[in-house]
């Protein structure tokens, strides 16, 4: 009997060793998730081996994001020592694939980021055909897949973009960023500095995040630092649209004692590859935008287009245009018209945007010029550049352009304000255009493309390379493709992005 009493003391004390070592090897812990969403349930059990694994394994049950079959979600995640996440899987996700989500700027928003997000969403649908794409944006929003959420009167706008954000579990969230999209202003005309845009990154942190600043500054003010070291810590991937704010970046921050971020990647302002009409048709396209004044439809044109602000300086070319005009008369025997179009996008900038039409209208009654009233985006605004001979975009704040973008997507000679970051870049990158500084450097480069048709076939052609190279939405969605996947890759391995910088 005494005999028996050891043994099943002895095996007592081995099970109570292996019970032991398995709370050693595995843990299991559960956190519900919100009420509001859906009950807790545990579905199944985990069983694994230690032989390959050093240390404990977690299996880690998190939040459904929405409710599943029955009002009940459940999330699994199993983190290692190697940092392998497993996302949740939506059931409804198209075709099995989780969605990208683009929170943005949206049309019919008078906004330019709004058309650049226009244009990349097509090419991004493009290139993830298997994918759905939702748009989540201001009130104004409006289409198919967009939810015009982003209510900026309200403090906790964020709120609502994180929730929806999370019911649609993405593969990816790639949000456009321009400081005064996400600026909520109280009562007292105080801005909170993007706080709820920090504030949002925070609320979605368990997706991988691809930010894309549309402005980036070579000298950035102290509070707009600060802003971009919060961005970079809180986003796996941050796109920049040029070198050069790389290089000023990384000036920037080493200069205040910072670490430079190693999640930086360089993906360039997009420009359609399916854009342009043969010399043949610009007849016929004049004539249904209704350039008939005259013999408008038979003149060289020059064009001066896009949304009309004071930072977009139409005034450089306006008061020198009727001298010019002159004397390229006079070396060429050529009648060149100013074709002026665009429309008014920020009421702050009403007293510009009347002072350079008054002057365009009033070279227009010289005959020397035509005001064209459109909204820029879309292909009307392709129609009407495409009549150009060439293009000037004179501006005084610019660290990309859209308007730049179309001019190459059409392949159209310009000339534009040096030096200014995006601008001279991509002139210095095309060599597609030419630069001025004076109001005396315009007129000549003005007068020297009207009078030289074979430099402007020259620029046109590398712009064409440029576009095919570099720029096309193909390229670019190509890229997009690129950044997504170390975004993801980030989030699996829960470690930070690390790129070497592009010095």
């Amino acid at each position: 009997m005494a005999t028996f009493g050891c043994f099943v003391l002895a095996i007592m004390l081995i099970m109570g060793n292996i019970m032991a070592l398995t709370r050693g090897i595995f843990q299991l812990r559960i956190r519900h998730a919100p009420k509001r969403l859906c009950q807790p349930r545990l579905v199944g059990v985990v069983f694994a081996t230690c032989g390959s694994l050093r240390a404990k394994m977690k299996c880690q049950v998190l939040p459904a994001t929405r409710p599943l079959s029955g009002g009940k979600a459940l999330r699994t995640e199993v983190l290692t020592e190697t940092g392998l996440r497993r996302f949740p899987r939506r059931d409804s996700a198209k075709n099995g694939k989780r969605p990208i989500v683009m929170i943005t700027s949206w049309p019919p928003r008078p906004c330019g980021i709004a058309t650049f997000a226009e244009e990349a969403v097509e090419f991004i649908r493009r290139r993830f055909p298997d994918r759905a794409v939702h748009i989540i944006s201001h009130p104004e929003g409006r289409g198919g897949n967009v939810y015009p959420l982003m209510d900026l009167s309200r403090p906790d706008w964020y709120v609502a973009v994180a929730e929806k954000v999370k019911e649609l579990s993405p593969a990816v969230v790639h949000i456009q960023h321009e400081y005064g999209l996400y600026n909520y202003v109280d009562e007292h005309n105080s801005g909170d500095g993007n706080a709820g845009f920090l504030r949002l990154l925070e609320e979605i942190r368990d997706y991988p995040i691809v930010v894309e600043p549309h402005t980036v500054h070579g000298r950035p003010r102290e509070h707009e630092m600060e802003f971009l070291r919060s961005l970079c810590h809180r986003a796996d991937v941050v796109i920049l649209k040029c070198h050069y704010h790389t290089w000023r970046l990384d000036w920037n921050f080493r200069e205040r004692g910072w670490r430079t971020p190693g999640n930086l990647m360089i993906i360039p302002h997009g420009a359609r590859p399916d854009k342009g009409w043969p010399e043949g048709q610009l007849p016929e396209i004049k004539r249904e935008l209704g350039f008939q004044n005259g013999d408008f439809s038979s003149h060289h044109i020059v064009g001066l287009l896009g949304w009309i602000q004071t930072n977009k300086r139409w005034d450089m070319l306006t008061s020198i245009w009727e001298d010019t005009a002159a004397e390229i008369k006079r070396q060429t025997g050529q009648k060149w018209y100013l074709l002026a179009g665009g429309a008014l996008r920020d009421p702050a900038h009403r007293t510009s945007y009347e002072l350079y039409r008054s002057q365009v209208e009033n070279l227009q009654r010289k005959g020397l010029a035509y005001y064209y009233e459109f909204i820029p985006r879309g292909t009307l605004y392709y129609k009407v550049m495409a009549v150009c001979d060439f293009v000037v975009l004179p501006s005084v704040d610019e660290t990309q352009s859209g308007t730049l973008a179309r001019i190459i997507a059409l392949k159209k000679p310009y000339i534009t304000t040096a030096p200014l970051e995006g601008l001279t870049s991509q002139t210095v990158e095309s060599e597609g255009g030419l630069l001025f500084t004076t109001k005396r450097m315009l007129r000549e480069k003005v007068i020297r493309l009207a009078r030289d048709e074979q430099l402007r076939a020259t620029l046109s052609s590398n712009l064409g390379n440029y576009l095919e190279k570099v720029v096309s939405w193909e390229v670019v969605a190509k890229q997009y493709a690129s950044a997504y996947k170390t975004a993801r890759r980030a989030k699996l391995n829960r470690e930070p992005v690390n790129l070497p910088l592009d010095l």
